[in-house]
């Protein structure tokens, strides 16, 4: 994949996200998904050097949804996989919370592992130094003990982010009871997760379970940060291993790693809607907005910080 393609990325997750942001704490909760959706859908026709298959498309996705998994985008280039997700963390958005973001990856055909929509993972994420150290089948207080002593730290200087739902309740127990402390967010465990692997975000470690395509979304961006994660699907139902099965997830109880997400090389994008762990969100003030994201490629290893000043055109409706 082209080097510049991955700068025309992050200018659609900046075209979905100040759409986004203009319902930010409106309280509708459909409304920042439907403007995002329609914003990359948009903007995706300005890129014309690629021809890419969604396979992890819109979390949210209703019939007919033009970001849905199996959607062709382009029609020239070279040939990849698109993950997307329009506004990680929606309903957050809607009631002006945190962690809201536009992502989008871009990888080559083949390697971005599929999953149903709706699917769930657990997950254990940290920054590069938990490689080796920290393991999804160890119990909470084990992994935090064996991270500190990595880190020539206690145990009492960890934070550990989780998402607050109550099937998180005994892990949040074991995680205070190790020693540890507890950050607690309402949505958006991807930003979390990538603020692991970048030092002094506060953020050490993340657990808990939650969706399998932010999850995988979370394994491409830690492949250019240079991160530690595993995962594995958490099936509710015959179905969901049905159906993981027909997608090439032969064993739905395997652990995996960020090359079994992420078989190949890997563009990255991401922009802030509201403010979060990893990146600010979209202000607006006269004349225009100020957007922050992030672009990165996982074989290079590089990794940008953009702000961007975006001018408007003021036309009164009277």
């Amino acid at each position: 994949m082209e080097r510049n393609l991955a700068l025309e990325l992050v200018r659609v997750t900046e075209a979905a996200a100040l759409a986004a942001a203009r319902e930010n704490g409106r309280g509708d909760e459909m409304a920042p998904e439907r403007v995002a959706a329609e914003a990359i859908h948009y903007a995706f026709s300005s890129i014309g050097a690629f021809q890419g298959q969604i396979v992890l498309g819109d979390p949210t996705q209703a019939e007919g949804d033009p970001l849905a998994a199996g959607s062709l985008l382009g029609s020239t280039g070279v040939e990849v996989d698109v993950a997307v997700d329009p506004l990680e963390g929606g309903v957050s958005c809607a009631l002006g919370g945190s962690n809201a973001m536009s992502i989008m990856a871009l990888a080559d055909r083949g390697g971005l592992l599929r999953c149903p929509i709706g699917a769930y993972m657990d997950k254990i994420a940290t920054g590069p130094d938990g490689e080796g150290v920290v393991d999804l089948d160890l119990s909470p207080i084990e992994n935090l003990r064996r991270l500190a002593e990595a880190r020539r730290c206690y145990v009492e200087d960890l934070t550990v982010v989780v998402l607050d739902r109550p099937r998180h309740d005994g892990l949040i127990e074991q995680v205070r009871e190790g020693g540890a402390r507890v950050r607690l967010i309402s949505h958006g465990d991807v930003a979390a997760a990538m603020a692991t692997a970048r030092e002094g975000s506060g953020y050490d470690m993340l657990l808990g379970t939650g969706g399998a395509t932010q999850g995988i979304l979370t394994a491409a961006a830690l492949k250019c940060l240079g991160g530690h994660m595993q995962c594995r699907f958490v099936p509710r139902s015959n179905a969901d291993r049905d159906e993981l099965y027909r997608l090439g997830v032969k064993d739905a109880g395997r652990k995996l790693d960020i090359e079994d997400m992420v078989g190949s090389n890997v563009m990255f994008a991401a922009t802030g809607v509201t403010d979060g762990a990893f990146l600010r969100g979209v202000t607006f003030s006269k004349g225009g907005a100020v957007s922050h994201s992030v672009v990165m490629r996982s074989q290079s290893g590089t990794v940008r910080y953009l702000e961007t000043h975006h001018k408007f055109d003021y036309k009164p409706e009277y």
